[in-house]
């Protein structure tokens, strides 16, 4: 069993940068690949990035491609969302998510561990 624990999340200005951590325990951090995903109010639990086991292969969604940035260290198994240029649209609940194989990355329902969430707000 894995636990992932968010941290990092707060209250921005539009333009401004934020970092995002997910502490894993319970499980083998380099086994799993690492995913973030974000929910607003009222709207559905959207993909937003992915990080591969060793960490070089990425990919993103296209609304946050050229600002966010993907990264993992496992020798402390954590994975880091570095967002920058944040718009008031980023605005959400900040998941960190772990899955075991690599396909049907974004798409939430192939996950098999996440965390609690951390609040992302941007005022504009």
């Amino acid at each position: 069993q894995v636990q992932l624990v968010e941290s990092g999340g707060g209250l921005v200005q539009a333009g401004g940068s934020l970092r995002l951590s997910c502490a894993a325990s319970g499980g083998t951090f380099s086994s799993y690949v690492m995913g973030w995903f974000r929910q607003a109010p009222g709207k559905e639990r959207e993909f937003v990035c992915t990080i591969h086991w060793s960490g070089g292969i990425t990919y993103y969604a296209d609304s946050v491609k050229g600002r966010f940035t993907i990264s993992r260290d496992n020798a402390k198994n954590t994975v880091y969302l570095q967002m920058n240029s944040l718009k008031p649209e980023d605005t959400a609940v900040y998941y960190c998510a772990a899955k075991y194989g690599s396909i049907r990355y974004n798409q939430q329902a192939s996950y098999n561990y996440w965390g609690q969430g951390t609040q992302v707000t941007v005022s504009s």
